[in-house]
């Protein structure tokens, strides 16, 4: 057989196959990946089956259903007060992973770079890769995960096409302030050939009373800006894979150009489900950040109740955003946090996340991702399990 040489030699299995495959050998409780474990409204499963019933079965149109995108457009405006054109701005996609590797393709070419700001979600390094591209990282400041401007300045060069900002962050569940927005909005002024691509599904989960502010806010961003959503965060649906990319006409049709060629169209049943949805539950969205809140807070209190000190030895980096928290478990152990994890899986029964993954170059900080987005007895389950952990680490 003849040898052939791949296109992505630094991919492997993803951390989430491997410590999902382990929490299952090890019927562990499962916080690795971010999926909830409840269920979904059954208002949007009645839409699911009127749509299934009701409606087409056939391709949608490539950019996606009108009424959705109309839709999408209302919804823009009732939180970000301008319009959106839904028929040239908004294009329907099979999840955000694939509107951000659209993006990227629709813009990028062999031999420019693309700067990411790590930790960063896995997705990002390969679609640039696969564009013969170079991404070029720079690291959010430890432990609040803000953005370093001077970095990010002095890591733009002749051939950066393009810059991938993630707020509400996963994995670590930092968010974008408008100040911070406002000194990215400076610095591409200095560089009018950058492009921006925005991951932000996590825009309607956040907390403590902090405002989500899109790319699209700014008008010396909006032009030059891919913003990413997705339907699976803020419906429980990651299954469904709906997703969908705002960026002015020309973008869009660039965008568009590489989506008819990835999927050309999105399940037409679970597109018109979720529009659906939204005409029964148009102000669904504004549920979300206390729903989550309480489970972030619920998490937080029961560590804290806990005896032994479990909370101060698991040093938790309290998230503003997202439903992903990071434990800092230096004072536990001083093991590699991709052993660590593996080893709470398979002796303690519980699965994380190591944070050094979302590093091109492995950045151990002794860091674990854990989502909470999960039933209550999910969590007092997993928080037990961190005070047995504490117990029997600290006692060695």
């Amino acid at each position: 057989m003849n040898k052939f040489q791949t296109k992505l030699p630094k991919v492997g299995e993803t951390i989430f196959t491997t410590m999902s495959a382990l929490a299952q050998k090890h019927q562990a409780i499962n916080l690795s990946q971010g999926f909830p474990d409840f269920s979904i409204d059954t208002i949007l499963l009645e839409c699911l089956k009127k749509a299934i019933t009701d409606y087409g079965h056939q391709y949608a149109p490539m950019a996606g259903l009108p009424v959705l995108r109309e839709k999408i457009a209302e919804e823009w405006f009732k939180k970000h007060h301008f319009n959106i054109d839904p028929h040239n701005e908004i294009t329907i996609t099979s999840g955000a992973t694939e509107a951000i590797f659209d993006a990227v393709q629709a813009i990028v070419h062999s031999g420019d770079e693309v700067i990411i700001l790590e930790p960063c979600y896995d997705s990002y390094i390969p679609a640039i890769e696969l564009a013969g591209a170079v991404p070029v990282p720079v690291s959010l400041d430890f432990p609040t995960y803000t953005i370093d401007f001077q970095k990010l300045y002095h890591a733009i060069t002749p051939k950066t096409k393009a810059i991938i900002i993630n707020s509400p962050n996963n994995p670590t569940g930092s968010v974008i302030t408008k100040q911070e927005f406002l000194q990215l909005e400076k610095l591409f002024e200095e560089f009018p050939n950058l492009y921006l691509i925005s991951d932000e599904v996590y825009e309607n989960i956040v907390f403590d009373g902090h405002k989500h502010h899109s790319v699209l806010d700014f008008e010396g961003l909006r032009n030059r800006s891919f913003a990413v959503y997705s339907f699976g965060k803020s419906l429980h649906i990651t299954g469904w894979k709906i997703g969908y990319c705002i960026a002015n006409q020309a973008l869009t049709t660039e965008f568009r150009k590489v989506h008819q060629y990835v999927t050309f169209s999105s399940p037409t049943p679970l597109q018109y489900a979720i529009y659906l949805y939204m005409v029964q539950k148009p102000d669904y969205y504004k549920e979300l950040p206390g729903f989550f809140e309480k489970k972030r807070n619920l998490f937080l209190e029961l560590l804290k109740n806990s005896h032994n000190h479990a909370y101060s030895s698991w040093n938790p980096i309290i998230p503003l955003g997202t439903y992903f928290i990071l434990l800092n478990y230096h004072k536990i152990s001083h093991q590699n946090d991709v052993l660590f994890a593996k080893e709470l899986t398979e002796k303690f029964g519980l699965a994380t996340i190591p944070v050094s993954v979302f590093y091109q170059k492995p950045l151990d900080n002794k860091v674990l991702r854990l989502c909470f987005g999960k039933k209550e007895e999910t969590l007092i389950q997993a928080v037990e399990k961190l005070v047995l952990i504490n117990q029997n680490l600290c006692a060695e």
